[in-house]
């Protein structure tokens, strides 16, 4: 791991095949978030850098062999990249882990998500027909719709999950033959350059994959606007997604935009009606909030429990949560690392102030825990929190906080509890505890958001779409229509009998 980030630096930018310097010789120094200390250096890109990346990218597309390259071979190459990654597991896991924080074993179960991504889609477009024909109604006419490759995508991902939501864009853009520019977040972009090195061992052409290491202003602003780019695909926040939109907006290129959610776990009282429907239900509560301290789009930030068993269950709740063990990510026993940064715990602190000068009640954490040896006093680490007693007027229950906070909202009837869920800008996802099947069923069918679970929270499945409603984003990934947003649709008509068609005379 360290002989990677030390080789690599400060090359971290790669275009046409080749590792490179940023243009300008700036530079960046990469964060452990467990005690702020520096572990890498990076190229710090600006938009020349972005420039010459979108160049051999188009390159490679007009006039490479990849998008040509038959079906069976891109996928072959697929499921070597994830046999790399099972191979390297260890070291790109706890490399995840040092980047973002995140424990050592939501590291490695990343990694494992990964490579089931690049798998899911080797197999998905290596068992495609080769068109869909169309009965055109006469045997002298053939028909056919075919799928053919965007051309060169931009690829902009967030700090949260690097390597994962990568795999997301990258594996379903090489599967239907397109080339790609990435640019990571640039404070976690470690094993996004890890990747890029086992795609090329892999045996991808040079300048089908292309990294460019810099901020979003500067570089994620080029891709987005740039016209040799032909689709951008997003994942972050709100405003810098709709950022990108406008500037993709003058090229008309293609837009997918995966961004922020403010989910809702509903439970229901007949869920904790046992004493392991009861567990159960707490347990998945914290899961929701607090895996990876909160810092996932999809997390189940709004607990909205029946009145009638509030009491007791968040009781419960707030015990338990006062337990979690906050550490360094590699340290044993840890199950909550750091926050991300500085700015990041700043944003969270301040989101619980703000909560309680509006009336919130703390049942757990709103502190920085007391410094120790898994957890340096100069590590961005702040405690599980649960705030009781929130109502939808408050800022932190209306709002993305994207760190470990619980807000509670109580109902006392099925469409309350209904209406306090859809009662939000964004629609990512949510889930819906209860043991009435018709209820849960009932329920799910009437959230407003991409993905509801029932009695259950956060899996996801490669072969399942992914996207929201509202302003978690348009487009999907994942799935049969996340390969769908890296293509372009063609008709072919070929008429085997032409005669003359004599509109006109002469």
């Amino acid at each position: 791991m360290a002989d990677r980030a030390e080789r690599q630096a400060p090359a971290t930018i790669h275009a046409g095949g080749e590792w490179l310097e940023a243009g300008s010789g700036a530079t960046r120094e990469i964060l452990d978030p467990a005690d702020a200390r520096p572990f890498a250096v990076v190229a710090e890109g600006d938009e020349k850098d972005a420039e010459r990346a979108v160049a051999a990218a188009r390159q490679a597309f007009d006039h490479g062999p990849w998008p040509g390259t038959p079906v069976g071979e891109r996928a072959a190459l697929l499921r070597r990249v994830a046999g790399l990654l099972v191979r390297d597991r260890e070291e790109l896991g706890l490399l995840e882990s040092r980047d973002a924080g995140k424990t050592a074993e939501e590291g490695r179960i990343d990694i494992d998500c990964v490579a089931d991504a690049f798998r899911y889609f080797a197999d998905l477009v290596a068992g495609e027909a080769p068109g869909r024909v169309v009965d055109a109604g006469s045997p002298d006419i053939h028909s056919v719709v075919v799928h053919e490759p965007v051309g060169v995508c931009a690829l902009i991902t967030p700090w949260n999950y690097p390597l994962l939501q990568a795999s997301w864009k990258i594996a379903p853009a090489l599967a239907a033959g397109n080339t790609f520019v990435i640019k990571p977040s640039e404070i976690t972009p470690m094993t996004t350059i890890a990747l890029i090195d086992l795609l090329t061992e892999a045996g991808l052409p040079a300048g089908v994959a292309n990294l460019v290491t810099g901020p979003g202003h500067t570089v994620g602003a080029r891709l987005a606007e740039h016209p040799d780019v032909d689709l951008v695909s997003f994942t972050g926040g709100l405003v810098s997604g709709t950022k990108v939109a406008r500037a993709a907006a003058p090229t008309v290129k293609k837009v997918a935009l995966e961004l922020g959610g403010k989910n809702p776990n509903v439970v229901f009282a007949d869920a904790c009606a046992t004493e392991e429907g009861f567990d159960t239900a707490v347990d998945q509560a914290l899961n929701a909030a607090f895996i990876h301290s909160g810092q996932v789009c999809s997390a189940g930030a709004r607990l909205i429990i029946e009145e009638s068993v509030r009491e007791r269950f968040v009781a419960e709740l707030a015990r338990r949560t006062a337990r979690i063990r906050l550490g360094r990510g590699t340290a044993e026993g840890a199950e909550c690392g750091p926050l991300v940064s500085e700015q990041q715990r700043a944003k969270v602190e301040a989101y619980v102030r703000s909560a309680l000068e509006e009336g919130a009640v703390l049942r757990s954490g709103g502190r920085r825990p007391e410094p120790s040896a898994e957890r340096p006093a100069t590590g961005y680490f702040y405690e599980p929190t649960v705030l009781d007693r929130c109502h939808r007027e408050m800022k932190v229950v209306r709002e993305e906080v994207f760190g470990p906070v619980l807000t509670v909202e109580t109902f006392r009837t099925e469409d309350e509890a209904v209406a306090l869920a859809n009662d939000t800008e964004y629609g990512l996802a949510g889930a819906v505890w209860t043991a009435d099947a018709g209820r849960a069923r009932r329920v799910a069918g009437r959230l407003r958001h991409g993905t509801v679970w029932i009695n259950d929270f956060h899996p996801y499945l490669p072969q399942a779409e992914w996207g929201g409603f509202g302003k978690s984003g348009v487009g999907r990934e994942l799935g049969p229509a996340g390969l769908a947003e890296y293509r372009e649709t063609k008709h072919v008509y070929q008429n085997l009998a032409p005669k003359p068609v004599r509109w006109f005379a002469g």
